[in-house]
């Protein structure tokens, strides 16, 4: 692994092996309400083994750049999707799986209106708000049984601006 992880801004593409983008791009799919409201209709793969979709509201503190990670984690029964209620940005970092742990890290940033859905069973950072009110809503599977595993890198990674 890396001992550096650079912030690249958050696209579909790129981010499209771990999740979803969540945001209003592109034409919306109708217009509801009497016109008055474009849905984007869709934009998460919301995926659970088991127990059932919940939402949540998560108060994360805000870090500084850079920022030394020492811990990925990622949830097997189920996906987990980010929508910060600011438009302020945060940091997304995710890895690939090697038999069991993370390797060939990514690091992106948000842009305003941007949230994420990591896909069930990826690798992810922890909460990484850069500023604002670190105010999101998560939606992720509420159940029984464990649903969190969490690794402990040898090594800090510094994440940096671009």
């Amino acid at each position: 692994m890396t001992d550096e992880l650079i912030l690249e801004p958050l696209t579909a593409s790129a981010f499209a092996p771990y999740g979803d983008v969540l945001d209003a791009s592109g034409e919306p799919d109708k217009l509801i309400n009497a016109g008055f409201c474009a849905r984007f209709h869709n934009r998460a793969r919301v995926e659970f083994i088991d127990g059932a979709a919940g939402i949540s509201i998560f108060e994360a503190q805000c870090r500084a750049l850079p920022y030394a990670l020492t811990l990925l984690e990622r949830h097997p029964e189920g996906s987990q999707a980010f929508i910060p209620m600011s438009q302020d940005p945060f940091a997304v970092i995710v890895a690939q799986d090697d038999h069991g742990k993370p390797a060939h890290p990514r690091a992106f940033i948000t842009a305003p209106g941007q949230g994420v859905n990591y896909l069930r069973g990826v690798w992810h950072g922890v909460l990484l708000p850069l500023s604002g009110t670190g105010l999101f809503a998560v939606v992720d599977r509420i159940g029984d049984g464990a649903n969190l595993e969490e690794y402990i890198l040898p090594a800090p990674l510094m994440v940096r601006a671009p």
